[in-house]
């Protein structure tokens, strides 16, 4: 099994209720990428993309069984120090605005929501949701 095929598999079981899965093919390219970051403590993982002075996070999953143990929070500060590291002053991201647990997470760590995209993600049951664009400075 190849690490796009892991991640893939573990980005699934992360969002099986939320969200179409990456395929193994979309990690391959994020990969393969010059630009991009894996972080990975094995229940949980993050891929930015660092161009200049701004970072993004692309990713962030944790693993159901391992959740709400402080996982998630360490992995967004890991990233941040990483981010910071290699010069980038601001991180962005997008969150669905019905996943509660992700902007309570990203609220705690000083993200601000400075743009929204209406209906921007298609959940599994095809209902469209609004992803929120969070941003904090580096």
């Amino acid at each position: 099994m190849t690490e796009a095929d892991a991640l893939s598999q573990r980005h699934a079981t992360a969002f099986a209720d939320t969200m179409r899965p990456w395929s193994p093919a979309e990690f391959t390219d994020l990969l393969d990428a010059p630009h991009t970051h894996l972080i990975d403590t094995g229940h949980a993982f993050a891929l930015t993309r660092i161009v200049a002075d701004e970072a993004e996070l692309l990713t962030l999953a944790t693993d159901p069984a391992h959740r709400r143990k402080g996982m998630a929070r360490a992995l967004l500060r890991a990233l941040e120090n990483h981010a910071r590291e290699a010069g980038a002053t601001t991180l962005f991201l997008e969150v669905s605005a019905n996943n509660t647990p992700a902007i309570a997470l990203y609220d705690a760590a000083g993200y601000q929501t400075t743009s929204r995209r209406p209906k921007y993600y298609q959940s599994p049951t095809g209902m469209r949701v609004d992803a929120l664009i969070l941003t904090k400075a580096l």
